[in-house]
């Protein structure tokens, strides 16, 4: 799609010192484009007034949406009078929404000079859109110009980060073939990819070619103190870390000594235990067998005292039978004396001695006895 008409907008701040840092327009259209302008003091700590032109709502656009446009920001007085301009050309896109200047105008200038009468800011910003691509294929090989370095696509926000950060860094630069300094740029993008990593994966080999590829930089023209700094911070934390290391390996040695010499001990211990283990189950089974040996006895003297006991109620058995035929002969020899006394003193006599007979079976041995002798 061709160029388009160069539009212009005015973007009025009342009460400019007493806004925010930063103050946007209201959204306009130049080319069928939607824009919006924003004003900013102080930013990142400089101070000085800076100016931007930016697409809105970017999350609506398709993919791979680009658009190519110049752009001017003219700073002008209360009477309409230009104090300042400043113009670039440059290609918005999902990657870059945003272009200006960051250092459009020294704020000090502004008080200094009485320029903001009541406090009031004149801004005029045109736009003239040279390319619109609506749609398109992203591959990642899209070249961008970033502070007159051609870049990939894929490394412009980086780019762009850096010159945002260290303003002056390419200020001396010396190389003008744009192939050389794009070959700087990737090895610059590459020095500071590597200072990213942890100083304790980074080989002497690696932080030696950082030296060089560093000094190279320098030569050509780019201020890099800040990534010096941050190069030696990088090496004396490495030095730091191989000393940590070899303290640790040492360490880590002599705990296995230590650990070796251990197992030796609890080797020794272990047979020691096993040796007092055995005494103690010998002096156990030696104890054990005195205990059966006693109980054995013990047993033993228990069966030949209940056998004297059987012995001896045996003879009381015996004794009582010989008393119990004792009395059953003194009972018969009273049967027969009875017999006698009844054939002398009659049949009532009789009677008597058989009902007295019963009568003696119910009495004890000693009754007996005594009874026997009142008989005699």
């Amino acid at each position: 799609m061709g160029s388009h008409k160069k539009t212009s907008f005015t973007f009025e701040i009342n009460n400019f010192w007493k806004k925010e840092s930063v103050v946007t327009s209201r959204i306009f259209v130049s080319g069928g484009c939607k824009w919006y302008a924003d004003v900013r003091r102080k930013e990142c700590g400089i101070d000085h007034l800076s100016v931007y032109l930016n697409v809105p709502d970017t999350k609506s656009l398709r993919p791979g949406w680009k658009r190519r446009a110049t752009y001017c920001f003219i700073v002008l007085n209360q009477s309409g009078k230009e104090f300042k301009r400043k113009s670039d050309c440059k290609v918005f896109c999902d990657q870059f929404p945003g272009w200006g200047f960051s250092k459009m105008l020294p704020l000090n200038k502004l008080k200094e000079e009485g320029f903001l009468e009541n406090n009031k800011l004149i801004i005029n910003v045109e736009v003239k859109v040279v390319e619109i691509v609506h749609e398109a294929e992203i591959t990642g090989k899209e070249m961008f110009d970033i502070k007159g370095f051609n870049v990939l696509y894929t490394q412009a926000k980086s780019v762009s980060k850096i010159f945002k950060e260290h303003r002056d860094i390419a200020v001396d630069f010396k190389p003008k073939n744009q192939l050389v300094r794009t070959a700087y740029m990737n090895v610059l993008l590459n020095l500071i990819k590597i200072l990213k990593k942890p100083p304790e994966t980074l080989s002497e080999s690696k932080l030696t070619n950082a030296r060089s590829d560093l000094s190279e930089l320098t030569e050509a023209g780019f201020k890099l103190d800040w990534l010096k700094r941050k190069l030696e911070d990088a090496c004396l934390e490495r030095k730091k870390v191989v000393a940590d290391g070899a303290r640790v390996q040492e360490l880590e040695e002599r705990v296995k000594t230590l650990k070796v010499e251990l197992d030796n001990e609890k080797a020794k211990s272990s047979k020691v235990m096993s040796l007092e283990h055995s005494e103690k189950a010998k002096s156990s089974k030696a104890v054990s067998g005195l205990k059966e040996k006693a109980k054995s006895l013990k047993v033993l003297s228990l069966e030949q005292t209940v056998s004297d006991l059987i012995v001896e109620l045996d003879n009381e058995k015996t004794k009582s039978s010989k008393v119990l035929l004792l009395e059953q002969t003194v009972l018969d020899l009273k049967v027969e004396l009875d017999k006698e006394r009844s054939a002398k003193s009659g049949t009532s006599k009789t009677v008597w001695l058989m009902d007295d007979a019963c009568f003696w079976r119910h009495m004890g041995i000693r009754e007996r006895m005594a009874g026997y002798r009142k008989l005699k």
